[in-house]
């Protein structure tokens, strides 16, 4: 083989995994089944019509599994095809015989390299096989051929797109991951410097058993700057030095900064309230950076909204976020960038965060952050 052609043979099935059945699924079969049913008792002109009616029948449940094994399905749906065919059942001529296209941008949508290889041969093989019991016209060749590419085409388009979006959304927890990385190091790095400032005041100030307590501030004062040195380095690997932002970290009390009422766009009004307990840096500064996500989100896609409410209740076990619009709620959405930067953010720090339509109207992001257990 070239290579062009092993590295294709060698390519991997879809990225992301498909879902193993949606609901679309059975509603496909569900409404396929009468049809061809339908299509036979109103075309009788069609030759051995009830022979493929039968067939299509038997065939489509082979819907339900066209992701999981999209080359097997097509196998058995065009090798029953062909044996009627070749049996004198002539041409299927019905239109719901189109089904046979669905599992071929299955195979080119969902299959490995080598099953979009194979089922593209499978299908040459059966249109030159439809030569035996007919000759076709030159229309009726073009046209099929034409058909079978568009959806060849449509399936690794959309396969490629796919693959494309998961690459950018990877990208996007890579960047989370390195603002978080940031985020810890600088948390870090506060407290052990403190440590190192405070034993070598311990060494200067030690009165009883001085000699014993200089040691042991000694070696606190080491393992603080080596651990100071080692988390830097680290942080150095986890991010591009020339992209660090070295602004101070936001926190919760910076949230203030999103309130505004500017003629023209959403209110903005921001309510904290909470204890007296100081939050950890990472948590305040994943507060902060989470509340503007959604603030921003709002202020972009929420339609013929008036108002942003964000409202932040902080206590002894962590912090409740709540972004709240008024605009017009939608049905559903699919996960942007924005909303997969929020949850990634909110996971590394054993929280969770949630984005979705309110029962009550608008959209409402939600994000829990507890105040320890969580790690990088």
């Amino acid at each position: 083989m070239t290579s062009p052609v092993r590295a294709w043979w060698d390519a991997p099935a879809a990225i992301p995994p498909p879902p193993r059945r949606v609901w679309r699924d059975w509603v496909l079969v569900g409404v396929l089944a009468p049809l061809t049913f339908v299509e036979a008792a109103l075309r009788p002109e069609v030759p051995f019509r009830w022979l493929w009616a039968g067939v299509l029948l038997a065939l489509v449940p082979l819907l339900l599994w066209r992701r999981t094994h999209p080359l097997t399905t097509l196998t058995v749906a065009f090798a029953a095809g062909s044996i009627i065919s070749l049996q004198g059942g002539g041409e299927p001529e019905l239109f719901t015989t189109a089904y046979f296209l669905i599992l071929l941008y299955a195979v080119m949508r969902w299959g490995s390299g080598r099953a979009m290889l194979l089922g593209g041969l499978l299908v040459l093989v059966g249109w030159l096989t439809s030569f035996l019991s007919r000759t076709p016209t030159a229309a009726d060749a073009i046209g099929g051929i034409a058909v079978v590419v568009a959806v060849c085409t449509l399936g690794v388009a959309f396969r490629w797109r796919s693959r494309a979006r998961a690459r950018e959304l990877d990208r996007m927890r890579l960047l989370e991951r390195e603002q978080l990385a940031r985020d810890l190091h600088d948390t870090v790095a506060h407290h052990v410097s403190a440590i190192a400032i405070q034993a070598q005041a311990g060494t200067a100030v030690a009165e009883t058993d001085p000699d014993a307590a200089a040691r042991v501030l000694r070696v606190i004062e080491g393992e603080a700057s080596r651990t100071l040195d080692e988390m830097r380095a680290m942080v150095r690997v986890l991010r591009r030095e020339d992209a660090a932002d070295l602004s101070p970290l936001p926190g919760i009390g910076e949230l203030s900064r999103l309130a505004e009422s500017v003629p023209g766009r959403p209110q903005v009004r921001v309510a904290v309230t909470g204890g007296d307990e100081a939050l950890p840096p990472a948590v305040a500064a994943a507060t902060f950076r989470i509340a503007q996500e959604a603030v921003t989100n709002a202020r972009r896609h929420a339609r013929h909204a008036a108002r942003i409410d964000v409202a932040a209740t902080h206590d002894a076990d962590g912090v409740r976020l709540e972004v709240h619009d008024d605009g017009e709620a939608a049905a559903s959405a699919p996960p942007g960038y924005g909303i997969t930067g929020m949850v990634e953010r909110a996971t590394l720090l054993g929280g969770t965060c949630a984005a979705g339509p309110d029962p009550d109207g608008g959209w409402t992001v939600t994000a829990v952050l507890p105040r320890t257990g969580w790690t990088l």
